[in-house]
């Protein structure tokens, strides 16, 4: 079998060609969230516990995990363009399976899929941007691709919670509309310049060998973006998994439309300080973000405890900051430390501990609250990530990474 030759045609190049993929990369994660303010409603219609809930969202980790070991190199070899709209047509299946959902094994089967579609879709808009001249080298890229995904983060809960509030069909309606976006984008997507300039044609000729690895000599350097990422990670999850049930258990707020808007202000406040600290050092950042992010859980427990919007609203806030600093500082320096030969291996290794704390964390907050109760699980969660974080900190202070 051969992959089709792209016809002649007008395409998006420039400029203009940078905002198409950062679009589509944008979309691609809104479908990652669209379902956060749902979840409640979900449990109403399906009947099932916090426990699957947990679950239902953690399975989208194994979806991210396969896009990243077996096809994480799909697009260096058939092209950027050849590996983004099958990507977009897994967020098309996902998405029909959410919008027909009629069991909790649809819900799991939709998540497992949007996961393989945004993991795919992520590492080949990060790839085609660096490419594409108008995107500003190395730095500028990081920016747009973070940018991006908080953007994206942002907008689908936003989105989703406001429908299921004041419009009809709250289960259906988000995904039809995002159906279309899904569409409209893959159609652009298609008269996109390529930059792979000799993508390979056959599918015998792939190579789908996962490369993960860390060279023994930075392994220690990396201890401090892993955890870092693992961390920040674990906030960003605990947010778009757990934070709808906690605002109607603790604070009384039920509504999905208050639902998302919290998870937007996460990721909106994520969004515009990846910009806002745009010149800030990839190890300062990177540290920055961690100092920052034991308040921000301890803020979010205060609030449970005292049922307080303002400092949920308070906490949020500074779980944006954190989580942003975090995030393109740990990235930055994982990149930065991996040797030119092996910088695949080392930052597929660093995603590893990331997709770790998207998942496991809100796993074990799920199993701990079905024992003991929910306040527990999120105190017990604050204490465990204060110290990782307190581990991470003290690492990254007294053995920061050496230039390559």
């Amino acid at each position: 079998m051969a992959f089709a030759h792209p016809l002649e045609r007008r395409e998006f190049t420039g400029f203009a060609a940078v905002v198409v993929v950062a679009t589509g990369l944008a979309i691609m994660f809104v479908g990652a969230v669209l379902p956060t303010p749902l979840y409640p409603l979900y449990q109403q219609r399906f009947g099932f516990s916090n426990v699957v809930l947990t679950l239902i969202y953690a399975v989208y980790v194994l979806g991210n995990l396969v896009a990243l070991l077996i096809f994480g190199r799909l697009s260096d070899q058939v092209g950027r363009r050849n590996a983004t709209l099958p990507a977009i047509g897994f967020g098309v299946i996902s998405t029909i399976l959410f919008l027909f959902a009629e069991s909790t094994g649809w819900l799991f089967a939709a998540r497992l899929v949007s996961g393989f579609a945004t993991g795919l879709a992520s590492g080949t808009a990060t790839a085609w941007i660096s490419e594409l001249p108008a995107s500003g080298g190395k730095s500028g890229t990081g920016r747009i691709a973070s940018t991006a995904n908080f953007i994206g983060l942002a907008a689908g809960p936003l989105a989703a919670g406001l429908l299921a509030s004041f419009a009809p069909w709250p289960l259906h309606l988000p995904y039809v509309i995002y159906l279309l976006v899904l569409l409209t984008i893959g159609a652009a997507i298609i008269f996109t310049t390529e930059t792979v300039d000799d993508p390979i044609r056959h599918i015998r000729d792939l190579s789908l060998t996962p490369r993960l690895g860390v060279p023994p000599k930075i392994r220690m350097q990396l201890v401090s973006p892993a955890i870092t990422g693992f961390v920040v990670f674990a906030l960003l999850g605990f947010y778009a998994a757990l934070i709808p049930n906690l605002l109607a258990d603790s604070l009384q707020q039920k509504s999905p439309a208050v639902s998302g808007s919290t998870v937007f202000e996460l990721f909106a406040v994520a969004a515009v300080s990846v910009n806002l600290t745009g010149r800030l050092a990839s190890g300062t950042a990177m540290l920055s973000g961690l100092a920052l992010l034991p308040p921000s859980l301890w803020l979010l427990v205060a609030a449970e405890l005292t049922h307080s919007m303002p400092l949920l609203l308070c906490a949020t806030a500074l779980g944006g900051v954190s989580a942003a600093l975090g995030y393109r500082g740990s990235l930055e320096e994982a990149n930065r430390i991996a040797p030119s030969d092996q910088r695949s291996e080392v930052v597929s290794s660093y995603l590893i501990a990331v997709y770790a704390g998207n998942s496991v964390p809100v796993i074990g907050i799920g199993l701990l609250a079905a024992i003991t109760s929910s306040t527990t699980a999120h105190v017990s969660f604050a204490a465990i990530i204060t110290v990782l974080a307190s581990i991470a900190l003290l690492v990254g202070i007294k053995a920061p990474p050496a230039e390559n």
